[in-house]
């Protein structure tokens, strides 16, 4: 299978059009949301769209098939209330993923704030199970992948660790795997910018989640500074981590298996081509 690169899409005029306009862009993969990433409730995906996004992503040989999960969704929230709604806005998201055929569902576990660590991977852990009981995730080849956050205070997420932990609890209870955001990981304070910090990163990677597990890389460049847990996406290769980072990342063949999506800002008319063709450039022949 080639390499497989692409970028975070719209969804404007049906899910099915994400398909063509990823084409355009030069990917041969794709992330989109579901739904508007802002509202709780969504309404069920049109089958004819289903039907022809499939069809499409088949004709086009386009995927796998990412959906980012709502920026609303806190699955380890101390407030009974927002943990509620989170549970039925992720089995939502669980269900649409599995409507439009999608490989992956991407998930920030969220903020324990108010609560310690432990309590948060708890409560994560029972939400997500909640939410998809009685879903047909396994038959469909479907999993959930957790991502790792910036690393701010009391987000569950912000280092290898914490994922490897929460998706530990998980594995006997949700198809479970990981993504992981090259900004994310920047600005948390792991070092992939240097020749040797690449290298020690990826042996962590590879002693907490271990790389078999991460089935999708984020590839965002930043605007801020490695440590400084701000979470801000920049083009590929104009931020604080430069080109090279992204060059070993796609030759390294411990994620051979992994898909490469961008979710870089969209400026100006054309970005979206850019970035992608920016990350295709790198790949050794």
């Amino acid at each position: 299978m080639r390499k497989r690169i692409g970028i975070h899409v719209g969804t404007t005029g049906g899910a099915s059009t994400a398909v063509e306009r990823a084409q355009e862009f030069g990917a041969n993969t794709l992330q989109i949301f579901s739904s508007s990433p802002r509202m709780w409730r969504a309404p069920r995906p049109d089958p004819e769209q289903c039907a022809r996004m499939r069809e499409l992503r088949e004709r086009l040989d386009i995927g796998p098939l990412a959906i980012h999960t709502s920026y609303l969704v806190n699955v380890c929230s101390q407030s009974d209330e927002v943990r509620a709604k989170s549970i039925g806005a992720f089995r939502g998201e669980v269900e649409r993923a599995l409507a439009l055929g999608a490989e992956y569902l991407v998930l920030h576990p969220g903020s324990w704030k108010g609560l310690t660590r432990e309590e948060g991977l708890r409560l994560a852990a029972e939400s997500i199970g909640r939410a998809i009981d009685g879903l047909a995730c396994e038959e469909a080849g479907f999993q959930i992948l957790i991502e790792n956050t910036a690393g701010a205070e009391f987000s569950l997420g912000g280092s290898l660790e914490q994922v490897a932990e929460l998706v530990e609890r998980l594995k006997t209870t949700a198809p479970v795997a990981v993504c992981l955001d090259t900004c994310h990981t920047h600005v948390a304070g792991y070092d992939l910018v240097t020749a040797a910090g690449y290298e020690e990163t990826i042996r962590q990677v590879e002693a907490t989640v271990g790389c078999a597990r991460v089935m999708v890389w984020h590839c965002n460049d930043a605007k801020a500074e490695r440590g400084s847990k701000l979470d801000r996406h920049e083009h590929i290769g104009a931020g604080t981590m430069g080109i090279e980072p992204f060059r070993r990342l796609l030759n390294d063949a411990r994620f051979a298996h992994s898909a490469f999506v961008a979710e870089t800002p969209v400026d100006e008319p054309g970005d979206e081509a850019r970035d992608v063709s920016a990350l295709r450039a790198l790949v050794a022949e």
